[in-house]
């Protein structure tokens, strides 16, 4: 097994004073190891935090838009205020170099969670007869995908490499994820909800009949497993939020996951991410190792982890049952990609027999990992010539390297640089958004609302927030994220669940039910909520592009001139 030295994570912190993550988080505060590895690491963290919110704008709220201190400004306080990040200038020439089209489209991309296989220079490359470089929608995207049913065992048992283009994506991503091959099996997917639903149908839940799932949003991949569970005969149950921190509920998580120690049977699947897509939430590592302790199979969602964040982790400690990532093609270019699903050897003998749709991959035409061919061998409409022409470009392509070249950038820039960098820049965000407050109203009504970690040194480069107007009333997600798209800004939209009260929250409870419009439920509603994902790509300019953004809400009538702007310019309405 290929696994990370632990020291490694130590690196992470500027100061050289992080510990390992095993044991960084609150969840877990029993551990008698605990108290003499924090303790520098926690003077590390609470530098951190002090730093951050006493060195921007400090006894300072903004009230109006144009009021905001100039871009060139704030990057030297920036750069002066994290001294570290400017090791990071590497990035700054990669993306230069390898994804210019982003400061020739002037986008902002905040709406990418994953690791992108390919950089859009290489795609110009491969395809130099594709539209011209401010065209960010091509349809060369290096590889296709062709979808087939197998028995899952009798696939991970004896379906071998594949192609040899196949089995060299294969071998790069196992090589990017420190997974080993003498551990673990890998097939592809279409995407995490296909992979999911894979576990979820060969799962033995006849016997292991518990499914526990820990998610603050609401996502379709875990809708999926959970439909296709329950109709296999799984007890469902999901972990709770502390309200405002979206901290998990340690006492309820922990009542669940244990077992009465005279039961010895298997218990069921534990479904953990590292950390939440949707508000940046960091979850400890020990939940799983707390769960295995308990008779539970582990799944390890690690779709939301940063591009290094593996190396951190221990593998050959935790050694999870199942394992899902995904990746996509090129950054800021095509979204599109898979998902990979990762099964722990020994746990093959007890998955149920099954018939599910795995994704082969099979290079795209027109793209030189495809060996040219003066003869067509498949219509792309009858499967079994699609796979003889599989194996004949695999062995045309023997001979071709494949360049990963997204890939590529993230292993030579370490986690050391990425966590560097996203942390500052994801901080700084939270600072500088929660300066923002509407003006001429006696109650101080700030203008966004953020859930889940504010400035933290560990937390997710995932931030949940929304805007209200100077009434105290939500603006629509779906409206700031059109408004955010005419600005070149990409934004994603969320629903946060599973939320716990405390009693002392009743107050925020009542307003959260009122404006759910579900008062009667007998639950809480779930939250929409705007997102953003800071990628390894981002920069200073793309974190203050979108605080001057949401500063614009500050101008009660922002809303209403938007509209009649577009309308008058003959664009379409916007609705509110």
């Amino acid at each position: 097994m290929n696994s990370p030295c632990l020291k490694h994570v130590e690196q992470v912190c500027s100061h050289g004073c992080c510990s390992n993550p095993l044991f960084s988080l609150p969840e877990f505060t029993t551990t008698a190891a605990v108290t003499t590895t924090t303790s520098t690491s926690s003077a590390c963290r609470k530098h951190f935090t002090t730093t951050t919110t006493t060195s921007f704008f400090p006894n300072t709220r903004f009230t109006d838009h144009e009021s905001l201190p100039s871009y060139k400004d704030s990057l030297i306080t920036f750069t002066q205020t994290y001294p570290k990040y400017s090791d990071t200038a590497r990035v700054d020439r990669i993306r230069g170099q390898e994804y210019y089209h982003l400061s020739l489209s002037n986008h902002i991309c905040l709406d990418y969670i994953g690791i992108g296989l390919f950089s859009h220079l290489q795609l110009q490359t491969h395809h130099p007869s594709s539209p011209s470089s401010s065209d960010l929608h091509s349809d060369f995207p290096f590889f296709n995908t062709i979808y087939r049913s197998v028995n899952l065992k009798s696939q991970l048992l004896h379906g071998g490499e594949g192609s040899p283009f196949e089995s060299c994506i294969r071998k790069r991503i196992m090589e990017f994820m420190n997974v080993s091959g003498d551990d673990y099996s890998m097939v592809f997917t279409s995407n995490k909800s296909s992979a999911f639903k894979i576990v979820s149908e060969a799962y033995p839940f006849q016997t292991s009949r518990k499914l526990l799932t820990v998610y603050d949003y609401k996502s379709e991949a875990v809708d999926t497993l959970v439909t296709t569970s329950e109709k296999r005969g799984a007890k469902v149950m999901s972990a709770e939020f502390k309200w405002p921190r979206m901290r998990i509920h340690s006492a309820k998580l922990r009542k669940m996951v244990e077992r009465n120690r005279k039961k010895k049977k298997p218990r069921g699947l534990f479904v953990f991410p590292l950390q939440s897509r949707t508000t940046g939430a960091s979850y400890s590592y020990q939940w799983m190792l707390k769960a295995h302790e308990n008779g539970w199979h582990v799944l390890l969602d690690a779709c939301a982890l940063g591009p290094k964040d593996m190396d951190s982790f221990g593998l050959s400690l935790i050694r999870p049952d199942f394992l899902i990532c995904s990746f996509y093609k090129v950054f800021g270019e095509n979204p599109s990609g898979f998902g990979c699903l990762f099964v722990k050897k020994s746990m093959i003998s007890i998955l149920e027999d099954s018939c599910v749709g795995i994704a082969t991959l099979v290079p795209a035409k027109n793209s030189s990992f495809q060996a040219q061919s003066d003869e067509e061998h498949s219509s792309g409409t009858d499967l079994e010539l699609q796979q003889e022409q599989i194996v004949t470009n695999g062995e045309k392509n023997k001979g071709l390297p494949i360049e990963y070249r997204g890939l590529d950038h993230v292993d030579s820039l370490g986690l050391m640089q990425i966590s560097t960098r996203t942390r500052c820049l994801i901080n700084w965000l939270i600072n500088a958004l929660t300066k923002l407050e509407h003006p001429n109203t006696e109650t101080k009504t700030p203008l966004i609302k953020i859930y889940g970690p504010r400035i933290r040194f560990d937390r997710g480069p995932a931030l949940a927030f929304n805007i209200y107007d100077w009434k105290g009333e939500k603006v629509e997600p779906a409206l700031v994220q059109k408004l955010s798209d005419r600005n070149n800004i990409s934004l994603s939209l969320g629903s946060l669940h599973k939320i716990w009260f405390d009693d002392k929250y009743a107050e925020e409870k009542e307003r959260v039910m009122t404006e759910g419009g579900t008062k009667k439920s007998k639950g809480v509603p779930d939250i929409a909520v705007v997102t953003a994902a800071i990628n390894f790509l981002a920069n200073f300019e793309d974190v203050y592009r979108l605080w001057a953004f949401v500063a614009r809400f500050l101008d009660a009538d922002y809303v209403e001139k938007e509209r009649w702007r577009y309308t008058a310019l003959n664009q379409k309405t916007i609705e509110v």
